[in-house]
């Protein structure tokens, strides 16, 4: 039943994403990943704040459905990567290194500030 619940909640997290970046160009039709940087950092604070409230608890179930299942289609490490590559080869070479550079930091924050709150 948690394999059915992840894959649902996967899905879940893909369509927000998806629904982010189609909003997000829809009134700002640009290169830049904006909704995808927000995704990954959002759903790496909420797999912070997931994780430090359900450690040590019955529910790892519930704790795989989101961090892994939600979190894990809502976040695209392969976007945060690729979109990078792409700007390079369109020579934007300032803000293709700068994601580079700042997603993981902003991820990894908002990663703590997760856990901070759930404190």
């Amino acid at each position: 039943m948690t394999l059915v619940l992840v894959a649902l909640a996967g899905g879940a997290g893909c369509v927000v994403r998806f629904l982010a970046e189609y909003l997000v160009r829809s009134h700002n039709p640009t290169l830049r990943p904006w909704a995808t940087v927000a995704a990954n950092a959002v759903g790496c604070g909420i797999a912070g704040w997931v994780a430090y409230r359900l450690i040590g608890t019955a529910d790892a179930h519930l704790r795989s459905v989101i961090v892994t299942g939600f979190c894990g289609g809502l976040t695209t490490f392969s976007s945060a990567l690729a979109i990078p590559a792409l700007l390079q080869r369109q020579h934007h070479w300032g803000f293709s290194l700068s994601l580079v550079l700042t997603t993981p930091l902003l991820c990894g924050a908002l990663f703590v500030l997760g856990m901070s709150l759930a404190h």
